[in-house]
């Protein structure tokens, strides 16, 4: 990692607020960037806060030019991620993209029981937009790719999203990686990530949400109001690329640890509850 530049945020919702507060205790400067940063960005002091809007180039200055980047909001659209990275991915910045497990959907793939472990040479489908941004990056500009399972944490909470129907106890698998280590990982790929290469961010443990309903009701006694039904199987995502060539420990692996933690008194950042993508 870079001992003097700045750190630059690109989106600075939930998961961009933990690499703040973890690159802060690191002694690095960071920098948020907002389309609207006098709203969003009132907790940040106004000296670290950018104006940065993808689709207006006017925005686009406003970015120190030696600041290592942190991409966290989906590359698209794919001709002004292009335009940017041409302007402002030059060799001497080190770039990590937040992506998705999902990006290895597959249209028409026929349905199993167990699906297969998917790992960072399995196919990925090109036709999804922010898949064509990353690709772009990744291959034309060295940019890293974190594919980020369903993120969870504090005010981010699973079992919120039972308690409110969002998910039921299907067979689906469902990969998830706790915010604090998620935020952690994306300084690791800084400092030890390979230019061009991508990595599976999950805990390693994909489970079915029946499993996650059941645990959830016996410790917790939360019942989703949603039926079992028949649904796609889900991803298997393999995570051993990204903690052994980032070399982390995983703080959280155990997602029933966390959760305890999580339903106590947390002190953490707030967010929007959201429903996992893994």
């Amino acid at each position: 990692m870079s001992a003097m530049a700045p750190l630059v945020i690109l989106g600075f919702g939930y998961t961009g607020r933990w690499i703040c507060r973890l690159a802060h205790t690191q002694s690095r400067r960071v920098l948020a960037s907002s389309r609207r940063p006098e709203c969003q960005l009132t907790d940040i002091p106004p000296p670290d806060r950018l104006r940065f809007d993808l689709t207006d180039q006017t925005s686009w200055p406003t970015l120190p030019w030696d600041g290592d980047l942190i991409w966290t909001f989906p590359a698209t659209p794919l001709d002004r991620v292009q335009a940017f990275a041409r302007h402002h991915c030059h060799a001497g910045r080190k770039l990590v993209v937040l992506g998705s497990t999902s990006a290895y959907d597959q249209k028409d793939h026929p349905s199993a029981e167990l699906p297969p472990w998917i790992d960072e040479t399995s196919p990925i489908n090109g036709d999804l937009p922010r898949v064509q941004g990353e690709e772009y990056l990744r291959t034309h500009h060295g940019a890293i790719i974190l594919r980020v399972a369903g993120i969870y944490g504090p005010h981010r909470n699973p079992v919120e999203w039972i308690r409110r129907g969002r998910v039921g106890p299907t067979n689906k698998f469902v990969n998830l990686i706790h915010v604090e280590d998620l935020a952690q990982l994306c300084l690791q790929a800084l400092q030890y990530g390979q230019p061009g290469a991508s990595y599976n961010i999950s805990d390693g443990q994909p489970r079915r949400w029946s499993e996650i309903c059941r645990e959830v009701s016996s410790r917790w006694g939360v019942i989703s109001p949603r039926q079992a039904n028949a649904e796609e199987t889900g991803k298997r995502i393999l995570n051993h690329r990204a903690l052994t060539q980032l070399r982390y420990t995983l703080r959280y692996p155990d997602l029933y640890q966390a959760l305890r933690s999580i339903e106590g008194p947390s002190a953490t950042p707030p967010a929007q509850d959201q429903h996992p993508s893994g």
